[in-house]
């Protein structure tokens, strides 16, 4: 059932929702938590879907917050609320309601969204494009327990990485970290089975992709070791490779379906790994309210610490910053305990001011290399 309300109020809202679900017999309200998302017209057709599926397992009062552009400057002083009222088959197991918010009152849509959350229950905001750059401080951020972003659905996904690192609060969490939750227990699993020590690891997927970067993080957090990260065809993540004492571990993915792990002493075996959708995801996310430790450790170890050669996007944007604010991975070159002949000799730093030895120093006089503090 679906009821149309033009240049209405909450209030109006508010009963129109009361009046569908008596239509439709079933007064009695049993929703756990509200949903609030927040995304523009091209994409809210997905973003609803994702949001009834996910409805499945956890029944909710979806509100979808849509702000429109005004085209003149006599229409962005005028405000208006337009809203869609769906109950029944029409919005899952729970009930959703789309907000198109017109002129000033698009500047606060936290006054509109307040007296339509469920009294008593949690509140989590999605925005499905777009994130603001600090989620907790942004008004309707503010009303929630729970905030998710989509680094993925950023023009750029490393820079996007960072700024989720300097503004993050208990309760930010990001669906680009749900996409390697199967590959983090597959690597948890593997190395539960043999008995070894990771000395290195790579990680190899696309180029804009930031969950690769989000799992080259994490292991480089967990296990105190040096990550290399590089870039493949994709799709997605392709490929883990560790190397252990007890010799390398490897899962490779290469069609986004069927991975291969292959762990040292032990036939290679095919592992299931597909690729999920948005409702998946976004299903996984909510079945926790409390603030992800394990996610705030590993964005916070910062992306920049990573090692191997940077992708043209994060060249683009270090050259863009300046030379003096070039990545860790681009200063320090790769640690091969056995570097081939051809690899060119890198550049000697240059003599600090003041110091006697002004010339070239003798590989005796030069510090030892230290490992990456990854």
């Amino acid at each position: 059932m679906k009821i149309d309300l033009t240049d209405t109020t909450a209030s109006k809202i508010n009963k129109a929702m009361v009046r569908g679900r008596r239509a439709i017999g079933t007064p009695a309200v049993g929703m756990v938590l509200t949903l609030v998302i927040v995304t523009d017209e091209e994409n809210a057709y997905d973003a609803l879907r994702a949001a009834n599926d996910a409805s499945r397992e956890h029944p909710s009062r979806t509100l979808v917050v849509i702000k429109r552009v005004s085209r003149s400057p006599r229409d962005r002083t005028k405000s208006r609320l337009d809203a869609e009222v769906r109950v029944g088959a029409d919005a899952g197991t729970g009930e959703t309601v789309v907000l198109r918010l017109y002129g000033e009152v698009s500047d606060h849509a936290q006054s509109v969204v307040l007296p339509l959350l469920l009294p008593d229950a949690p509140v989590v905001v999605w925005w499905s494009v777009d994130a603001p750059r600090d989620p907790a401080g942004d008004p309707l951020g503010a009303l929630g327990q729970r905030r998710v972003t989509d680094t993925y659905a950023a023009e750029k996904p490393v820079h996007e990485l960072r700024s989720r690192a300097e503004s993050y609060e208990p309760g930010d969490t990001d669906l680009a970290w749900a996409r390697i939750t199967p590959w983090r227990s597959m690597l948890a699993a593997a190395l539960d089975q043999i008995d070894c020590e990771v000395v290195s690891v790579e990680v190899a997927g696309e180029e804009s992709n930031p969950s690769v970067e989000l799992l080259a993080m994490w292991l480089a957090d967990r296990l105190h070791v040096h990550v290399r990260r590089a870039v493949s065809a994709g799709p997605g993540l392709t490929q883990v490779r560790l190397e252990t004492t007890g010799g390398p571990i490897t899962l490779h993915r290469s069609d986004g379906a069927m991975a291969t792990l292959a762990l040292p002493g032990q036939p290679d075996r095919a592992v299931a790994l597909k690729r999920r959708e948005t409702s998946e995801l976004l299903a996984e996310e909510l079945r926790r309210l409390d603030p992800d430790d394990t996610y705030a450790s590993a964005l916070r170890f910062g992306v920049d610490r990573l090692g191997g050669i940077p992708s043209a996007t994060q060249r683009a944007e270090a050259s863009a910053r300046g030379p003096e604010s070039l990545p860790v991975r681009q200063k320090v070159p790769d640690s091969d305990p056995a570097p081939s002949a051809k690899t060119s000799e890198p550049a000697l730093p240059a003599s600090p001011a003041g110091d006697s030895d002004a010339g070239r120093p003798t590989p005796a006089q030069m510090p030892p290399v230290k490992k990456a503090d990854s």
